[in-house]
C-alpha cells in the first residue's frame, strides 16, 4: 500500500542544512591543519609573503597601525566579543525567561575558547618574530583566536535575531557590523604582525563550522 510522502518539518530541514554546513567547514579546517602542520612550502611561503608586506604597510602608516591596535586590542578582543554573547544571554534570561537558549550560547563561546587553546598547544605554531614589532601576543599562533572567537558570537547573535524575527532595518545592520567585525580582527591581526594569514583563515572557518554545529544543536535539543 502506497503511504503518502510528508514533508519534513522546517526546523529538521534547518538542522540538517546547519550540521551539513558545519561538516564542510569542518572538512575545510583539516584540509588547512595538515599543510599547516607539515609546514607545507608554498604555505609557509605565501604566509610569509603576506605578512612581510603587511608589516612593511605597518611601518609605513603608524596611524592606521594605532586604529588597529585599538580595534583588536578593545573593540574586537576575545573577552569584549565574549562579555557581549554573555549580555545577549543575560538578556535572553530578563525578557523571554529563555534560560536553555542564554546557556546555550555561552557554551558555544566557551567550547569555541576550549578548542582554540586546544590547539595552540597540540600544532605549537611560532607566531612571526620582527626586527621592529609593532604589538605582540602570547601562546601559539594557529588558529587566530580573536578570529575564531569574532566568528562564533556573530555567527550565534545574527542566527538568534533572525530566528527572533528582527526587522529589515536592525538586520542589515547587525550583519554589516558582524560581516565588519569577522573580517576586519582577522585583517588587523595580520597587519599588527602577530599571525600568519593561514592563523586567521583557521579562526574563521573553525568559527563558522562551530556556530553552524551550535545551531544544529539547537534545533535538535531546544525543548
Amino acid at each position: 500500500m502506497h503511504c503518502p510522502t510528508v514533508e519534513s518539518p522546517p526546523r529538521t530541514v534547518a538542522q540538517r542544512t546547519a550540521a551539513r554546513v558545519a561538516l564542510v567547514l569542518g572538512l575545510c579546517s583539516v584540509l588547512l591543519l595538515v599543510p599547516v602542520v607539515g609546514e607545507w612550502g608554498p604555505l609557509v611561503s605565501a604566509d610569509r609573503d603576506v605578512a612581510r608586506t603587511a608589516h612593511r604597510w605597518a611601518l609605513a602608516g603608524p596611524g592606521v597601525t594605532r586604529v588597529c591596535r585599538i580595534l583588536t586590542d578593545w573593540v574586537w578582543d576575545p573577552m569584549t566579543v565574549r562579555l557581549l554573547g554573555a549580555a545577549v544571554a543575560g538578556w535572553l534570561v530578563w525578557r523571554h525567561t529563555d534560560w536553555w537558549t542564554a546557556g546555550w550560547l555561552v557554551t558555544a563561546a566557551a567550547l569555541g575558547t576550549l578548542i582554540q587553546q586546544a590547539l595552540k598547544a597540540a600544532v605549537g605554531r611560532a607566531r612571526p618574530v620582527w626586527p621592529d614589532p609593532v604589538d605582540s601576543a602570547h601562546y601559539a599562533a594557529y588558529p587566530s583566536g580573536h578570529a575564531l572567537t569574532a566568528t562564533v558570537v556573530a555567527g550565534l547573535l545574527l542566527w538568534l535575531l533572525h530566528r527572533h524575527g528582527a526587522g529589515p532595518v536592525v538586520w542589515r545592520t547587525a550583519l554589516t557590523v558582524a560581516v565588519t567585525s569577522v573580517a576586519g580582527v582577522g585583517l588587523t591581526r595580520i597587519w599588527l604582525g602577530v599571525h600568519w594569514p593561514s592563523d586567521v583563515l583557521a579562526g574563521w572557518l573553525l568559527g563558522a563550522a562551530l556556530a553552524a554545529l551550535a545551531i544544529a544543536a539547537h534545533l535538535r535539543w531546544r525543548p
